[in-house]
């Protein structure tokens, strides 16, 4: 095996004690070939695993070479806002459901990861948001996501209303139950749900996917991922804003939303043979018989 990827850490999902077993196998299989192992500390503590050293997100960001995540997109996902900006590169290993980044089989596990350690693999760029909230002159909230941001109605159930400009220039006053703005990854979830387009990984754009939108004209649009958009909340009394699907803030009447692409990318591994076409083909359950 290659010398790449020297200190590798393991990362499992949030409060799940499932991950032990697989990540005790999968920690001993890299220790056993000559990689040095660190848990992310919460992993550690919530799984009951102290046979390797342990150490926070920051910590991981200074000292791994590869990250390795035990579940789903929404571990994925948790992962990459914390180390997308260390420039560490995430591989997946699928507990969750879907796994539209997570690759590698639980069943698989050590033989895909004996593959990528001997230089088999391949390496994806992912565009991340950059999302600001402005409220008069002050700035108070300042995140990334990998998937979106969504600005979206709150528990009363009305619609809200939107002023949406992207680079300054009027797009539509938009009344509905929100706007999701999509990166290419992001495509294949909440905006798919609400009549996005998929966008392949390497095109260079954002998707605005309107959801359930007052007036049906009102379709997604999909914009280079080097414009700025920005969303001015005119209407709605428990807006909120969410960024991959976690809540940020509660807007008020005036509050404006600022996101464009993030200064940094997030580094993805994918196993030798994996292709996109036939991830969506596995995942959505293309050209299947219906009968």
């Amino acid at each position: 095996m290659s010398a790449a990827f020297k200190t590798v850490a393991l990362i499992g999902r949030y409060k799940s004690r499932d991950v032990a077993e697989p990540l005790r196998l999968l920690g001993r299989f890299l220790r056993d070939n000559g990689r040095a192992v660190v848990v992310e500390s919460d992993t550690a503590q919530e799984a009951g695993v102290d046979d390797f050293p342990v150490d926070d997100h920051a910590g991981i960001g200074a000292r791994a070479d590869l990250a390795v995540v035990l579940g789903g997109d929404g571990s994925m996902l948790s992962t990459a806002r914390a180390l997308a900006a260390s420039g560490v590169p995430l591989v997946g290993i699928n507990q969750g459901r879907l796994g539209f980044m997570t690759d590698i089989a639980l069943g698989a596990m050590t033989d895909t990861m004996a593959s990528i350690l001997a230089g088999h693999y391949t390496l994806e760029p992912r565009t991340m948001l950059a999302t600001e909230v402005s409220r008069g002159g002050d700035r108070l909230v300042a995140t990334i996501a990998l998937n979106d941001t969504v600005v979206g109605k709150g528990a009363s159930g009305r619609l809200i209303e939107l002023i949406v400009q992207i680079d300054g220039q009027f797009l539509y006053d938009l009344r509905s139950d929100g706007l999701i703005i999509a990166t290419p990854t992001g495509s294949t979830a909440y905006a798919l749900s609400s009549g996005g387009p998929i966008i392949q990984p390497t095109v260079p754009a954002f998707a605005l996917v309107p959801i359930s939108p007052h007036t049906l004209s009102n379709r997604p649009i999909a914009v280079a991922d080097s414009c700025t958009v920005e969303v001015t909340l005119k209407q709605g009394s428990d807006a909120q804003l969410q960024c991959d699907g976690q809540p940020q803030i509660d807007l008020v009447e005036r509050d404006r939303v600022t996101v464009r692409r993030a200064p940094h990318t997030l580094k993805l591994i994918h196993p030798s043979g994996y292709g996109y076409y036939a991830m969506l083909r596995e995942k959505l359950h293309w050209s299947e018989n219906p009968l």
